[in-house]
């Protein structure tokens, strides 16, 4: 945070002296002031549609989002570190392109990735706690690596509920001791899921084109669909987890939250991959992925068998996801495919998914093994001296920023009172445990004796058994929930679970290595329905000094204000104030009626 705070200063500027608005900010055709391009929707392509024909460049990106980061930060608490690179990788970037050198498609766009995902720059990995602010890293972890080497400008890291929701049984999703408490967009004081809160909101918000975010079970799906994403968990393997501050090797994945699949598949293609640091990923059955970006096709479904495994969709779903569900079943039905009802999971699957301890024993022994060995050991500095689980603790419960009591340690007093680690007997068992029951009689027995492609789940319900065997789940926008729900909040009543315009998913489920076919499947649905353009919508105002203003204008000589939809629109209007000021309103439409509720602040 403190790195943040000190270059926001810098970037308030800059926001201002380069007309960094968050609506219109650069034109997407040739012909100036007729269209723009807005961040809140730009995607892959049309960001580099733009690069290639120089309408802007990759520095004009990175103030742009920067500048737009500022904007919501101070109200939804986002990100925790902004790059102090970021504009001379840019600079490079930028060189190479005028050169006619590019990396890949991503060359010079801005991407944000979450906050236990290391980097070996002046950015932190904190996995939101004090205990590791100021730890160094010898190199990058193997995901930001490769987004390096695909030309990407990692922008900075986004807020994480602390430890990956991995600490406490009593915390909130979203709040870290060091980056505070993160809230969805969707809702005032809307509860971001979690564990990568901040990824979810910041893609939703378009701080970035997409972000990264990290899933044990449930870590990148559950906030996709609670901020309107596509969100795609990988099979453990694809992507490196190499330097990304662990939880359990078996469940551990790196993937992709973007606002669209094809941008996912953009991305997935640029993380995926083997590395030598990642014994994992050497199982990988191809020498190189699949290409993503070419599953995208309409037609994906025609002909697929996938199965609805009834009985996973227990008490907790509401009546609109329950709905949207049994719709969303027509639609793959009428995109070709064939439906196979009840495709169930067995009695004793079943009776262990919900009320056996296996997948509690296997995270906590592989965190007791796995945070010392493969993070805290690989340290360059650790200024507080933390090298085992056990020490993190006893940080954690002396420093006041923590919140301890308040905020307990319990899931980590349950792991050390296992008395073992990954390597014990034990251990093994919960394992195999696992292992039949999401697999031969979960996931991967449904797939064989019913011969389908794919399963299909409301995300609220797809994350639990995938996690335990490591298999790859894509969720889709679905729906929202309607302006008559009734406000339901977190056990400390500081959040809101669910409420009138929430959003909620639909997944894809499949076996080990096919993310192609998945993302295949997630298309044909997306483009089908397009839930993507939900209700809400955002306007921002901004006052700056005529001078200031001026510049602003400078480079495209127009700004234009959107007053026929109160879109999310800047406003670059003059006012005698001497310090700009920054205004967030967010507007929620109710769609159904047509007509706008007032703007609230918050």
């Amino acid at each position: 945070m403190m790195i943040f705070q000190a270059y926001s200063v810098f970037l308030a500027w800059l926001l201002f002296l380069r007309c960094v608005t968050s609506q219109y900010l650069f034109p997407n055709q040739t012909d100036i002031g007729v269209s723009y391009l807005r961040l809140i929707d730009a995607t892959t392509e049309e960001l580099v549609k733009g690069l290639e024909r120089g309408l802007f460049t990759s520095v004009d990106l990175v103030n742009a989002y920067s500048a737009r980061i500022l904007e919501v930060n101070s109200t939804l608490n986002v990100v925790t570190e902004l790059n102090p690179d970021a504009l001379s990788i840019a600079v490079q970037l930028d060189a190479e392109r005028a050169s006619g050198t590019t990396r890949g498609p991503l060359h010079g766009i801005p991407i944000l990735i979450k906050g236990n995902i290391g980097t070996a720059d002046k950015m932190s990995t904190t996995a939101g706690s004090f205990a590791l602010l100021g730890a160094t890293l010898p190199q990058d972890s193997g995901v930001a690596a490769k987004l390096r080497a695909a030309g990407v400008v990692i922008l900075g890291k986004t807020n994480l509920s602390q430890w990956a929701n991995f600490r406490s049984n009593n915390s909130t999703n979203g709040w870290s001791a060091y980056g505070g408490q993160t809230f969805g967009a969707y809702y005032p004081q809307q509860d971001p899921s979690g564990s990568s809160s901040g990824s979810g909101v910041a893609s939703s918000l378009g701080l970035a084109l997409a972000t990264l975010g990290t899933e044990t079970s449930g870590s990148i799906l559950s906030p996709s669909q609670a901020n309107n994403l596509v969100g795609i968990k990988p099979t453990v393997g694809l992507t490196s987890r190499a330097l990304v501050i662990p939880i359990s090797e078996r469940q551990d994945t790196v993937g992709p939250m973007t606002r669209t699949v094809r941008d996912a598949a953009y991305l997935l293609q640029a993380i995926a991959g083997k590395d030598f640091n990642d014994n994992y990923t050497l199982a990988q059955p191809f020498e190189s992925p699949p290409d993503y970006v070419g599953a995208l096709n309409f037609s994906s479904l025609r002909g697929k068998r996938i199965g609805i495994p009834r009985n996973i969709i227990t008490g907790g779903a509401g009546g609109p996801v329950l709905a949207a569900f049994e719709s969303a079943i027509q639609t793959v039905r009428r995109a070709g495919a064939t439906i196979v009802d009840n495709t169930n999971i067995t009695a004793y699957a079943l009776d262990q998914y919900l009320n056996g301890n296996t997948s509690s024993i296997v995270l906590e022994a592989d965190f007791v093994s796995n945070l010392p060995e493969k993070y805290l050991s690989k340290l360059v500095t650790n200024p507080q001296d933390v090298r085992n689980l056990a020490d993190v603790r006893n940080f954690t419960q002396r420093f006041p920023p923590e919140e301890y009591p308040d905020r307990d340690t319990g899931v980590w007093d349950e792991a050390l009172a296992l008395g073992f680690n990954n390597s014990g007997p034990q251990f093994w068992a919960a394992y195999q445990t696992n292992l039949e029951v999401a697999g031969r009689q979960g996931i991967l027995g449904l797939l064989t004796n019913y011969s389908l492609d794919a399963l299909m789940l409301p995300t609220d319900f797809s994350a639990g058994l995938p996690a335990r065997i490591g298999t790859p789940v894509v969720t889709v926008p679905l729906g929202f929930y309607p302006a008559n729900t009734t406000v339901v909040r977190n056990r400390r009543g500081t959040l809101v679970r669910r409420g009138p315009n929430i959003p909620f998913g639909l997944s894809f489920l499949g076996p080990a290595w096919s993310e192609a076919s998945l993302i295949g499947y997630a298309y044909a649905f997306e483009q089908r329905t397009m839930v993507l353009n939900g209700q809400i919508k955002y306007r921002f105002e901004v006052t700056a000094p005529a001078l200031l203003q001026n510049a602003c204008l400078s480079k495209f000589g127009t700004v234009r204000e959107d007053n026929e939809s109160q879109d999310i629109g800047i406003s670059c209007s003059v006012t005698n104030n001497a310090v700009p000021k920054f205004k967030l309103l967010i507007v929620f439409r109710n769609e159904e009626e047509g007509m706008a509720q007032e703007p609230m602040q918050w």
